[in-house]
C-alpha cells in the first residue's frame, strides 16, 4: 500500500514548490528582463544569505549610506545591483567577518584594490590547486597591513623592533641617520610606531638583495612629494576648526593615500613588465 502513496506524494508537494514569480522585494520592481546582470536589493540579500547569516536589506542600505556601495538607480529610484556591486558587497562582508576590519579600513582596502578573489579563503597546503608556501619568494615575509593616519598605534622599543623584524640593530641606526625612520624619545629611550616597525621589516627584506639605506632616498622623496600633494587637495578640511569636517577630511586623506599607493604600485608593475618581456 506504500506504492500508491508514493505515487501521489509528488502531486501534493509540487504546487508549493513552483509559486508564481513575484518581485523581490515586494516594495521594489524586479530587474528589467533581459539584463541578466542586475538584481534588486532583496535578490542580493537572498543570494548572499547562505554565506552571511546576518545579512539584511537594512545592512546593505547602511553600507550604501556609508558610500561603500553605489548601485544603479532606476528612474523610479529603486536600487539595481550589478555583478560588480555584488562582488564588492561580498568583499566588504568578508573583510568585516573574517578580518574584523572597521568600515574606515575597509574603504581603504577597497581603494587599494582588494577584491572578492583577494579575500577568499585560501586553500590549505596539499589540497588540489593549492600553491606551495612561497617563503623563498622576495617580499614573502612582509605582511599586508593598513595603518591609521590619525593614530600612531602601539609603540615599540628598539629591542622589540629588532626581535619582531629580525633586523640588524646597525641597519635600524642607519635608517635613522638617513631620516627614513625617526622614532620618539621617552625617558631617554627611543620608541617606534607600527608604521616605522614595518618600514624596518621592509628594508630588512630589501637588504637581502643588496639595497642599503642610502639607496632609499628615492622612496623617501617620492613619499614626501605625495604627502604634500594630498595635503594640498584636502587643505581646507584639514585646517578646519569644525571637528566633524576635520574628521571627514582625515578619513578622505586615508582613502586618497590608499588610492595613491595602489596607483604607484600599478605604475611600477607596468614599467617592470617592460623589463620582463
Amino acid at each position: 500500500m506504500t506504492d500508491p502513496v508514493a505515487e501521489h506524494e509528488p502531486e501534493q508537494v509540487a504546487a508549493p514548490d513552483v509559486p508564481p514569480p513575484t518581485p523581490d522585494p515586494p516594495t521594489e520592481p524586479a530587474a528589467p528582463q533581459g539584463s541578466g546582470k542586475s538584481l534588486t536589493i532583496g535578490a542580493v540579500c537572498k543570494a548572499l544569505s547562505q554565506e552571511f547569516d546576518d545579512i539584511s536589506i537594512s545592512k546593505i542600505r547602511y553600507l550604501e549610506d556609508q558610500k561603500l556601495l553605489t548601485p544603479r538607480r532606476t528612474p523610479g529610484g529603486y536600487r539595481l545591483y550589478s555583478a560588480a556591486d555584488v562582488s564588492r558587497l561580498r568583499t566588504i562582508l568578508r573583510l568585516q567577518r573574517d578580518e574584523f576590519l572597521p568600515l574606515r579600513v575597509i574603504r581603504q582596502e577597497l581603494a587599494a584594490g582588494r577584491s572578492e578573489d583577494a579575500v577568499a579563503k585560501p586553500k590549505a597546503a596539499g589540497q588540489d590547486g593549492a600553491e606551495p608556501a612561497p617563503e623563498a619568494r622576495p617580499g614573502a615575509a612582509l605582511r599586508r597591513l593598513t595603518f591609521s593616519i590619525a593614530q600612531r598605534g602601539a609603540m615599540y622599543s628598539l629591542d622589540d623592533v629588532v626581535q619582531d623584524t629580525g633586523a640588524d640593530p646597525r641597519l635600524v641606526a642607519e635608517l635613522a641617520d638617513f631620516g627614513i625612520i625617526q622614532g620618539q624619545a621617552r625617558d631617554g629611550t627611543k620608541f617606534y610606531d607600527e608604521a616605522e616597525r614595518e618600514i624596518v621589516r621592509a628594508v630588512t627584506e630589501l637588504a637581502r638583495y643588496g639595497v642599503a639605506p642610502r639607496n632609499l632616498r628615492v622612496f623617501k622623496s617620492s613619499a614626501e612629494r605625495e604627502s604634500v600633494l594630498l595635503q594640498q587637495i584636502l587643505s581646507p578640511g584639514l585646517r578646519s576648526r569644525n571637528p566633524e569636517r576635520r574628521r571627514e577630511a582625515v578619513e578622505a586623506l586615508e582613502n586618497l593615500a590608499a588610492v595613491a599607493s595602489h596607483l604607484k604600485h600599478l605604475l611600477l608593475v607596468r614599467d617592470l613588465r617592460r623589463i620582463a618581456r
